[in-house]
């Protein structure tokens, strides 16, 4: 089986990039609604907030990565921000961790969640 794994906050904000276009996309849908000004409202006002939850998220995230630990990856040896106790390198996807434990073993996303520890 193999899935397409990528780092934490590469993720994150690849969620929070889409909400832009959504939020844009929403409020395109709007602009065919001239002659309702109520529905075009509802669209513009849905796209706005689309857009200001994208900036919610990526503030979020900035936050978060300021307190994720930079690490230097075996593989490319270029530095990467690693979030929980496995993480993807933010340029070529190696698999790290930081936990002696999972050293060696495959690669899974779930060691992170508490009911795996």
């Amino acid at each position: 089986m193999s899935r397409k794994y990528s780092s934490k906050i590469n993720k994150i904000r690849t969620f929070a990039l889409s909400l832009i276009f959504v939020g844009f996309l929403i409020m395109y849908i709007g602009i065919f609604f001239k002659e309702n000004v109520v529905a075009m409202t509802i669209f513009m006002l849905l796209g706005l907030l689309s857009i200001i939850a994208s900036t919610v998220i990526y503030f979020w995230i900035g936050m978060l990565s300021t307190k994720a630990v930079q690490v230097i990856c075996p593989t490319c040896e270029k530095p990467t921000k690693m979030l929980g106790r496995v993480d993807m390198c933010m340029h070529c996807r190696e698999p790290l961790t930081l936990d002696k434990e999972l050293e060696g073993k495959e690669f899974d996303e779930s060691y992170n969640r508490k009911a795996k520890q």
